[in-house]
């Protein structure tokens, strides 16, 4: 696809600075940009590379003040980085037609929106939903009476359990899980384990990403709630029963037991533990490797460590550790 430097100063808002002719076809990071890219620039420490960058076009906000000549056209616009993200999100729409695979099986029952791409090997089962302008890829299960919201897209080798929910603007990425059952097994006199079945399902809310290799387990009764605006890297556990709250992101290899809810606007690093049955306050922020065996009742506390510390306290904390440890030596 094909567009000219006004064409693109239109659809963004902005003002050309230089050739409004000039034409690009693909996107390229400022520090590796070549003819017929367009580029953007928003972060100071890569400004360099706006002097040397080869791409045709490059995005910069309006108060931006070159040191050098600039051989790229440059498109000015109030916010480089949001200005970049909506034509991203203008290109994939005008890349959206509607194609069933082949291979493809849909059941009579289920409603297909417009313009839905639906890949090869891929099965929607009875009564599904699957909203307008939607990509379901190849080798995707989406079962019974499951709700897809519109522009959604739902990678490779996703797995949609019967019953569940998802909202608008939804991304989930390859052989992610929505729906699986919660770990939930009781003992018995016997010494053996009895599954709990679980009757509920999962809802995700709209513009929530969630990675590759993740699971969101379905509720025992009720449902499984993740929240509007949710980023959820790859490799993560949600368990039954847990909601978490809007705007909050985690990184990979994070694991949230059962029935916890987490606040919105938190922050959790990479290989985050939160235990069971437990209330985490908003705009909490943990940090990589952290274990969380209480509640957290205060908004905006940054935790580090095993069992979960302050911050501060961590940072203490581990100070007395190195210094026994050369103690010892």
């Amino acid at each position: 696809m094909e567009f000219k430097a006004q064409e693109i100063a239109d659809i963004l808002g902005g003002t050309v600075d230089g050739n409004p002719q000039a034409k690009v076809s693909t996107f390229a990071r400022i520090e590796s940009g070549k003819p017929g890219a367009i580029c953007f620039f928003a972060n100071p420490k890569y400004e360099q590379y706006v002097y040397e960058c080869k791409a045709d076009i490059i995005i910069v906000n309006k108060t931006f003040q070159p040191k050098a000549p600039v051989n790229a056209t440059m498109i000015r616009v109030d916010d480089s980085y949001a200005a970049v993200a909506a034509l991203l999100d203008y290109v994939k729409a005008k890349k959206y037609k509607r194609y069933r695979g082949l291979k493809s099986r849909v059941r009579w029952s289920a409603k297909i929106g417009k313009k839905v791409y639906i890949g090869d090997f891929a099965y929607v089962g009875k009564k599904a939903q699957i909203g307008d302008y939607t990509k379901i890829y190849e080798n995707v299960y989406v079962g019974d009476n499951v709700k897809i919201g519109s522009h959604c897209i739902i990678y490779p080798g996703v797995r949609i359990y019967p019953g569940m929910v998802i909202g608008n603007n939804v991304i989930l990425h390859a052989n992610s899980v929505i729906g699986s059952d919660g770990f939930g097994f009781a003992p018995m006199p016997d010494g053996t384990w009895k599954k709990i079945e679980h009757a509920g399902n999962v809802i995700i809310e709209d513009d929530v990403e969630i990675g590759a290799n993740t699971c969101v387990d379905k509720s025992q009764m009720g449902s499984t709630v993740v929240r509007k605006g949710v980023k959820l890297d790859n490799l993560c556990q949600i368990a039954h029963n847990v909601e978490v709250g809007p705007n909050t992101v985690m990184a990979a290899m994070t694991g949230v037991a059962g029935s916890t809810k987490i606040g919105e606007h938190c922050i959790f690093a990479g290989q985050v533990g939160v235990a069971g049955h437990l209330t985490i306050a908003d705009n909490t922020t943990l940090g990589a490797q952290t274990g969380v065996i209480s509640k957290i009742t205060e908004s905006g506390k940054v935790f580090m460590g095993t069992p979960a510390l302050p911050y501060k306290e961590y940072l203490r904390s581990y100070a007395e550790f190195k210094k026994a440890g050369k103690k010892q030596h």
